[in-house]
């Protein structure tokens, strides 16, 4: 019997590292909103700090079941009025560090889940 790998049909996070992660081995080093239907954008935050209600109101227009919120180099939690489009719209938010969210993300997309991932890429302190 030949073993075949499986093929992901969909964009998915193919390596990632402090300051950076790559999109079919495209290398990005700021923030960026992707899904498995092959959008990508980038999204407009350098930092956590730089979050806001109108970050999350983009996700809220997203046709996807469920957004996977990459925080940064650590697991910090968006407050909950920032979610209020997200609520409103029945979507759900997975709130994780970002390399778990590009691993969490690929597995959904694989899948064939409609997700979304919102990554926040901070500047390594190399990159800096």
């Amino acid at each position: 019997m030949k073993l075949q790998p499986d093929r992901i049909e969909t964009q998915s996070v193919t390596a990632y590292g402090p300051g950076w992660i790559a999109i079919q081995g495209e290398k990005i080093t700021h923030s960026v909103l992707i899904t498995s239907e092959g959008l990508r954008l980038d999204w407009n935050c350098q930092s956590f700090e730089d979050l806001g209600p109108q970050h999350f109101a983009q996700l809220a227009d997203l046709d996807v079941e469920l957004v996977i919120f990459g925080s940064g180099e650590r697991l910090r939690f968006p407050k909950p009025e920032w979610q209020v489009s997200l609520m409103q719209r029945h979507l759900g938010l997975e709130t994780m560090d970002t390399q778990a969210a590009c691993r969490t993300y690929n597995i959904l997309a694989g899948e064939g889940r409609k997700v979304a991932a919102a990554l926040i890429i901070e500047p390594s302190a190399s990159n800096k």
